[in-house]
């Protein structure tokens, strides 16, 4: 089940002023004429720094899935608590962290008052973490447990999501905020207010620096995820202080990568040809079925492409004057509309939110060569823009104008426009008409983006640099990868580069590919791209993929250890804590003091025997795990590949020492070597790093 706010006017309807420049209105929805049913006689309520705040809850029905939205917009309230629920995005820093308590606390309350048994929480992002705080205090007040016992409750329960790879784009609240809404909170789990703040902070942080939502959701979950393979590889990077001594790699945060619900997107007569030549059920089909798209017929295949486009021309044409005539344009002064766009002409669509690392412009450094394809007679290009700048984002704003300028030049209108208003009813017509779905992101920072993952299930090629899903996906054959020059630190320098890579690929590669048509009216090797896109990706970009993925590699196993820690009152819980405190207490015990192995370097594939020898302190043997850690040896003495191998214990050695030993292979040619750690051990632990505990020999 799903838990969210029901936003009085949601997001923003966007409009163009005559300047090309972004204007926003937010119309007010009415819950009661939408596919909402209010759940009768259920108030919850949140404690607001000293002021209650109440909320009724709405449901809706999403198939099989119960979406609870939690609404302050009600009588209980006076003006400033029914603004809580106002819209998405709006607001103060205080503003927000009123809307995540809300959702937070008041979430775990609704799903109680309406009579929902829980077992896993999924927090995607911060926005929600403060559930992890409600579930704390409920395990102490009703549970009747210590801090230390609450919280391994609560983690055992709890998966968090990053969906950012840059620090900029975490919430974060100051000292005085947490202290003045959460002092409640503290008095009742008999903890003080740097105790709270040390769940947002990283190791060594100041006490007054800012809470950090992220670090919160990491430190309240026993699993966390990335969105896409390289996004999981940043975010181990950026949050690797809060597993001191671990290697980044090894940072426990994995990733599930983002996927999209097919049947929402993806044109009817495509549909139909999935169902035909993969499984009528496509969306939940293997690799082995999607592979039978390569016996398609070219003709068939075409023709729903064209009719994709055909459809996305006739719409951008009435889309577009009905813009114009919005902005105080005459209909003779909108004529030219009827003539936008060819439905035989190689369409291109970029369209997204317009953040700044998304580049949206980059064609734009380059008019000369734009205007070049855009007005060749016998290989014409077009492009479509659509996309919002967030309200406060005046460098997002500017893009649009400048788009909307570039495409205002009469010799360019017809072929490069801008369509304001992106909603779910544009982006589909976008996503079935494209041939090509264009991204450019600055890498690494689109941690997944799924549009093309839209396009793709439509038969659109994309063309992106090799960044979020694309990244793992792009396979040489089904689309084109943008040169990423992230070793230029001049970011103007390095959008030329990166536009050069483009450009490129469109005017060598792209348009003479579309153009091809030696053999008939079909593109027979674009055909072959667009059938190689479908087959492999159709198995992956689909949420059945995504959900199964969450479900066998996160849901099942938080569920299971969520289980067996609270039985028996939580038990295995307490045992934990108690056990996590005595080994940070007595860590600074544990060293090594020697590591043996063979002198002479044995053959290739040959075994070799390694000795250690550690002190544990006030620790047992059954308390750690010492690992040897082996491979072939870097440019800076660094092991990679490494594989870790668990050590046996062979007994005492001298001054209440013991001595472990492991045989090795060596299975790479070349410099070899090994080293030996000491990590925590416990069998309700999710991973050997997880307390951060690491001592290198």
């Amino acid at each position: 089940m799903g838990v969210g706010l029901f936003y009085r006017h949601g997001y923003f309807r966007q409009s163009l002023n005559s300047d090309g420049w972004q204007l926003e209105r937010y119309p007010s929805l009415d819950p009661f004429a939408m596919a909402l049913r209010l759940v009768e006689d259920v108030r919850i309520e949140v404690d607001l720094a000293g002021h209650p705040l109440a909320a009724r809850v709405w449901r809706a029905d999403v198939g099989r899935v119960r979406l609870y939205l939690l609404d302050a917009d009600i009588e209980d309230n006076d003006d400033n608590g029914r603004g809580v629920t106002d819209r998405l995005y709006g607001g103060d820093t205080e503003h927000r962290l009123r809307q995540e308590l809300l959702l937070g606390v008041g979430g775990v309350r609704a799903l109680e008052a309406v009579g929902e048994v829980t077992q896993v929480f999924h927090t995607n992002e911060g926005h929600a973490g403060f559930l992890g705080l409600e579930r704390i205090r409920r395990s102490i007040l009703d549970g009747g447990l210590g801090f230390a016992e609450a919280l391994e409750a609560t983690k055992a329960a709890s998966i968090f999501t990053t969906h950012t790879p840059v620090p900029a784009g975490i919430d974060r609240f100051p000292r005085t905020l947490m202290a003045r809404y959460f002092e409640r909170w503290t008095k009742e789990c008999g903890v003080d207010l740097d105790t709270l703040m040390a769940l947002g902070h990283e190791p060594g942080e100041a006490a007054d620096a800012p809470f950090n939502m992220a670090v919160m959701g990491l430190r309240l979950a026993g699993r966390s995820n990335a969105v896409s393979r390289l996004h999981g590889e940043v975010s181990r990077s950026m949050f690797a202080p809060l597993w001191p001594g671990v290697p980044v790699d090894e940072v426990p945060i994995t990733s599930v990568t983002n996927g999209v619900h097919a049947h929402t997107w993806v044109s009817s007569e495509m549909d139909d040809l999935l169902g035909r030549h993969v499984l009528r059920a496509w969306s939940e089909a293997g690799a082995e079925r999607w592979s039978r798209i390569e016996r398609m017929g070219d003709e068939e295949l075409w023709r729903v492409r064209d009719q994709g486009r055909e459809r996305l021309v006739a719409f951008v044409r009435q889309h577009l004057r009905a813009s114009l005539t919005a902005r105080g344009l005459s209909s003779s002064d909108t004529d030219w509309c009827t003539g936008v766009l060819d439905p035989k002409a190689l369409t291109v669509c970029f369209a997204r939110r317009f953040a700044t690392y998304k580049r949206a412009t980059l064609l734009l450094s380059q008019p000369e060569r734009l205007q070049a394809l855009l007005g060749s007679p016998e290989r014409p290009v077009q492009f479509v823009f659509a996309g919002k700048a967030h309200p406060a984002d005046d460098l997002g704003k500017e893009m649009i104008r400048q788009i909307v300028s570039f495409s205002s030049q009469p010799e360019v209108r017809h072929h490069l426009v801008f369509v304001p208003d992106y909603d779910i009813a544009v982006a589909r017509t976008l996503f079935q008409g494209a041939d090509v779905w264009l991204n450019n992101p600055r890498r690494p920072l689109e941690a997944c983006g799924t549009s093309g993952e839209k396009a793709a299930l439509n038969g659109s090629l994309n063309c992106s640099v090799l960044d979020g899903w694309w990244d793992e996906m792009f396979d040489g054959e089904n689309g084109w990868a943008i040169s990423s020059a992230e070793g230029i630190q001049d970011l103007a320098k390095r959008d030329q580069v990166e536009a050069d890579s483009l450009f490129a690929l469109l005017e060598d590669q792209i348009v003479p590919l579309f153009y091809e048509r030696t053999q008939g009216p079909v593109p027979r090797r674009w055909v072959a791209r667009v059938k190689s896109s479908l087959a492999s990706l159709g198995p992956r970009v689909t949420a059945d993929r995504m959900v199964a993925d969450y479900v066998s590699e996160l849901y099942e196993p938080t569920a299971a250890r969520a289980d067996a820690l609270s039985a028996d009152g939580w038990a295995r819980a307490q045992a934990l804590a108690t056990w996590k405190q005595r080994v940070h207490g007595s860590w600074k015990g544990v060293h090594i003091d020697a590591i043996d192995g063979d002198d002479v370097a044995p053959d290739l594939g040959a075994a070799r025997d390694v000795e250690v020898v550690v002190a544990l302190g006030d620790l047992a043997a059954g308390d750690v795990a010492v690992q040897v850690l082996h491979g072939p040896v870097g440019q800076n003495d660094e092991l990679a590949p490494v594989a870790v191998v668990t050590m046996q214990l062979v007994g005492p050695a001298d001054d209440g020492h013991l001595c472990y030993r492991a045989r090795i292979v060596c299975d790479r040619p070349g410099r070899y070597g090994f080293t030996a750690r000491i990590v925590p051990a416990h069998p309700d632990l999710v991973t050997p790093v997880e307390l951060g505990l690491v001592t290198w020999g």
